[in-house]
């Protein structure tokens, strides 16, 4: 019997790539070690992250503070109603001196992009959004211009101000990987975090414990996690029963099924296993199935939630039981490792 909580494993069984990350974006962001590891999932997994949550609950700073330690690029983009497509993707130049055009890459060509209040851009400018987020590339007068790899889109939105803003067509909300809300912190974790920042913000001397290779590597050995066919039965199960729900008018598709199962190998090789658990892929599937989900009117003037419904499809679909070895095998490595004693063998 499976329970619906992945307890936190022991550090000597947590990937070192993974404990790393998760220790180091401790250090500025206090108490959201949970958020980090499903956000870092969401990356591992090769998808992008939403964040909606009130106004200085920290989403900013957990997109900073993943990217200086992954060691990658980090450009920041407040998202307004005037914002153009050319001023994400990049715009061409005429240089005079050559006669000729030049491409000018946008702020898009980075290795984690914040787009902040995504909400607040038009629709053509979020289109443009999505032609990089699915394709990893933009095009601008008919060229087509690849963004460097890994390609991360950390979006931000507020759920408390409508006022100015256009609501995410559902394609686009399907192309994130996953959405998390970060919290308000517990009293005692607030504590902390004023003592730990009443002098210099760490998040100006936080340095990177990975590389752009790491990740790179990290996301190949991810992918070949092992997902046992009933497990995978039981990813496919969820998403199609979000489809027959009776107050959903919009259920999860394939790319649902594929972004859950791939959050849920990731969320296992953060813990040190070569296989899925069904814990794994309960922990995933509110973050990865809820921002998909269409209501109908009579279960929003309910208050029903896309995640009541997502709880109601988790406790009606059977788990199966699955034989767990006794110790878990060995999983890929990265060059980053994590203070603390290695990985159990």
């Amino acid at each position: 019997m499976t329970s619906t909580s992945s307890p936190t494993p022991p550090p000597a069984q947590v990937q070192p790539f993974a404990a790393a990350v998760i220790a180091n974006v401790a250090r500025v962001l206090v108490g959201k070690e949970e958020v980090t590891r499903l956000a870092l999932a969401g990356i591992l997994a090769g998808g992008h992250v939403l964040l909606e949550d009130a106004p200085g609950t920290g989403k900013t700073m957990l997109a900073r503070a993943l990217a200086a330690s992954l060691g990658l690029d980090f450009r920041r983009v407040q998202f307004t109603p005037d914002l153009l497509p050319s001023d994400l993707t990049g715009v061409s130049v005429f240089r005079p001196a050559t006669g000729g055009f030049e491409f000018v890459p946008g702020p898009i060509f980075t290795g984690i992009l914040l787009a902040d209040e995504i909400n607040r851009a038009t629709p053509k400018t979020q289109s443009a959004l999505l032609e990089a987020m699915g394709e990893g590339q933009v095009s601008e007068s008919g060229v087509t211009h690849r963004l460097p790899q890994p390609f991360v889109v950390i979006a931000t939105q507020n759920p408390i101000e409508h006022e100015g803003t256009y609501r995410l067509p559902e394609a686009q909300l399907d192309r994130f990987v996953l959405k998390l809300s970060v919290g308000y912190p517990s009293l005692d974790e607030e504590v902390r975090m004023l003592t730990r920042l009443q002098g210099e913000h760490p998040i100006s001397a936080l340095g990177a414990v990975a590389t752009p290779a790491d990740l790179l590597a990290a996301g190949r050995a991810v992918r070949g996690v092992h997902v046992s066919e009933d497990l995978r039965r039981y990813v496919a199960a969820l998403a199609a029963r979000t489809r027959r729900h009776p107050q959903v008018t919009l259920g999860g598709g394939p790319r649902a099924s594929l972004a859950l199962q791939g959050v849920a190998q990731a969320l296992a090789w953060t813990q040190g296993r070569a296989f899925i658990t069904p814990d794994d892929v309960q922990l995933a599937a509110p973050a990865v199935l809820a921002h998909r989900l269409s209501l109908g009117i009579e279960a929003r003037m309910q208050g029903v939630t896309a995640l009541d419904v997502v709880r109601d499809v988790l406790a009606a679909e059977p788990v199966p039981v699955e034989p767990v070895p006794m110790e878990p095998q060995p999983v890929g490595a990265t060059a980053a490792t994590a203070p603390g004693p290695s990985p159990e063998r």
